[in-house]
């Protein structure tokens, strides 16, 4: 992120209330690189974090969005060898310049971080987000013991956020995770696409044309693909995906 950009995504460009502006100064939000008290107060990020995350540059993957050397390709190498369900997606940052803040966001709590990753994904892949013309947010779902454990759906979180800057509708209501799934983070992609057989069960299907799954981070695209499946069966015609991180795959 640009340095210039910081006015773009401080705390009161987005209507904060008075009361909201008064709980910040109380308890100041957290930079979602250093995860010191942001400076100034009352933006998302510090200024002298701003350049440290490392966002994901074309040429794209046409299929999954990661940054791919030879420009002359349309795949990625994951997408080449493993033909997917979904549409098309996009990721904001490389993995590795990012973990440690996810993994803050993801299980120390910090929720906050969301608002700074919504207002980087409208900035860096607003367009791709327009272009899916979706009628639908839709956040991939924690098991209920994984949800009481945790206290919130990370993923929701980001989506409420996105939400707010881009006008789409968030809906949880969709599909749920119908069986507790092992740590998808020391699986190879075969023990991915295994874990993941009958994970997803479909609540309603009154959405029919356009959605977009968000998600923290893609790796080779199991998660996606295991929604995309039971999606695509309830009459989704066309399933994006927009993630805060890409992995290496496999």
């Amino acid at each position: 992120m640009n340095t210039h950009l910081i006015p773009r995504f401080r705390t009161n460009a987005r209507i904060r209330s008075a009361a909201d502006a008064a709980v910040t100064l109380l308890y100041p939000r957290r930079c979602p690189v250093c995860d010191e008290p942001v400076k100034p107060w009352n933006a998302l990020i510090c200024e002298e974090c701003a350049s440290k995350f490392a966002y994901i540059e074309p040429p794209y993957c046409l299929k999954c969005g990661k940054h791919i050397g030879d420009g002359s390709k349309e795949y990625c190498d994951d997408c080449a060898a493993h033909p997917h369900l979904f549409d098309s997606g996009r990721a904001l940052f490389s993995y590795r310049s990012v973990s440690s803040s996810i993994a803050r966001f993801k299980y120390r709590g910090r929720r906050e971080y969301a608002a700074c990753y919504a207002a980087c994904m409208a900035e860096r892949l607003g367009g791709f987000i327009r272009s899916c013309r979706a009628e639908a947010l839709v956040p991939v779902p924690l098991h209920k013991s994984r949800f009481r454990k945790r206290g919130y759906n990370q993923a929701q979180v980001l989506a409420e956020e996105l939400s707010a800057l881009t006008g789409i509708p968030v809906r949880t209501d969709l599909i749920e995770r119908a069986e507790k799934t092992a740590p998808m983070k020391d699986l190879s992609a075969a023990e991915r696409q295994n874990n993941l057989k009958k994970a997803f069960k479909i609540c309603r299907n009154d959405v029919k044309l356009s959605i977009i799954i968000i998600d923290d981070i893609y790796t080779t695209g199991s998660t996606i693909d295991a929604m995309s499946r039971e999606l695509k069966k309830a009459g989704v015609e066309r399933i994006y995906f927009v993630t805060l991180a890409i992995g290496r795959g496999i």
